[in-house]
């Protein structure tokens, strides 16, 4: 309550609308990191908003990246946003609503019920990087934001905000253990369609998140109530969102800007804890990703990464350091 509490007063500080100026405060990160709520109109659970996350690299760069998380997720990365601003990039990152910095205490924790919902979530921040000085800008999602992106990159062709997109294991088909996966989808919709706001468990392993957290088997320190290790239940209503979004990828999308799709280069589906956890994708089937990443329409380049987990800049160091070299290297031929 307290925490809903304060972010509706951080966010009546700030301005609602995406061509305003925003007022930025300390982040929970620090280290130069800072943070503006975004207040949009109630949904059927209430009070709405997101909040933009942003380091300026030193000196006026132009040239910025704006990140957008995964499921069960929100921004924490610190290393990622570091290295971005050493290749001269300025860092943004949204919680999208019902994430991390953005949940109220009204809402059921990362629930939706279509993702065009979080349209306007990145319409306003790539607006307000913009206004702040943002040239060429590189859209980047991970697993269920790259599902976001890629959906958003194809409902806005000829009117992009962004130049490039980059997709890190996007969460372009159900995961390994989805209901979509184990129901006929006719009765999974149904459900929906009759009581959207009924749940069930959400059926995600949790050694992938106890593989990534410092106080488990990781090296990451991050906020457990906003990405715990076992991911709150799921509603129907979420269900069918995915399922609907996942059908439009599988028509194929429009893209009118260069995409690049990276995922790891084999999956792992086990239940006992070891180290292969750290170097594999233990969410998604990455053939799955591949297969439905060639449904893009434009100019893409899909790429495996070997030794990769499904958050591909949480892996190893020497694997991640070859992920940034890979992006860097894609986006000083893509991005102008």
């Amino acid at each position: 309550m307290k925490k809903g509490i304060l972010l509706l007063f951080l966010a009546w500080l700030v301005a609602p609308y995406a061509n305003a100026q925003v007022t930025y405060f300390g982040d929970i990160l620090g280290n130069g990191f800072k943070q503006a709520t975004i207040v949009f109109p109630p949904d059927y659970e209430g009070s709405v908003t997101c909040t933009v996350v942003r380091k300026l690299a030193p000196g006026q760069k132009s040239k910025s990246v704006l990140y957008v998380h995964g499921f069960n997720d929100y921004f924490f990365q610190e290393e990622m946003a570091d290295r971005f601003i050493k290749e001269g990039y300025n860092f943004y990152a949204v919680d999208l609503r019902k994430y991390g910095r953005s949940w109220l205490a009204n809402q059921k924790l990362n629930d939706v019920r279509d993702l065009s919902e979080y349209f306007a979530d990145i319409d306003t921040v790539l607006n307000i990087m913009r206004s702040e000085g943002s040239g060429p800008i590189l859209l980047c999602g991970h697993s269920l934001g790259g599902l976001v992106a890629s959906l958003y990159a194809d409902a806005r062709t000829g009117k992009e905000l962004f130049d490039a997109v980059l997709l890190n294991s996007p969460y372009f088909d159900p995961e390994m253990h989805s209901v979509l996966k184990k129901k006929p989808a006719s009765l999974i919709l149904n459900r929906a369609e009759k009581h959207p706001e009924t749940t069930l468990n959400s059926g995600m392993n949790p050694l992938y998140g106890e593989s990534l957290h410092k106080d488990a088997f990781g090296e990451w320190n991050y906020n457990l109530s906003w990405k715990p290790h076992e991911a709150p239940p799921i509603s129907y209503g979420w269900i069918k969102a995915m399922y609907d979004a996942q059908q439009k990828v599988a028509a194929g999308l429009q893209i009118g800007k260069p995409v690049l799709v990276l995922h790891a280069a084999r999956s792992l589906d086990e239940k006992k804890w070891s180290e292969a956890f750290f170097t594999a994708d233990a969410v998604l089937n990455v053939s799955d990703i591949a297969r439905m990443a060639r449904n893009i329409q434009g100019q893409y380049s899909i790429q495996a990464v070997q030794g990769g987990m499904h958050d591909l800049v949480l892996s190893r160091k020497a694997v991640r350091d070859d992920v940034y070299e890979t992006i860097f290297s894609w986006a000083r031929r893509n991005i102008k």
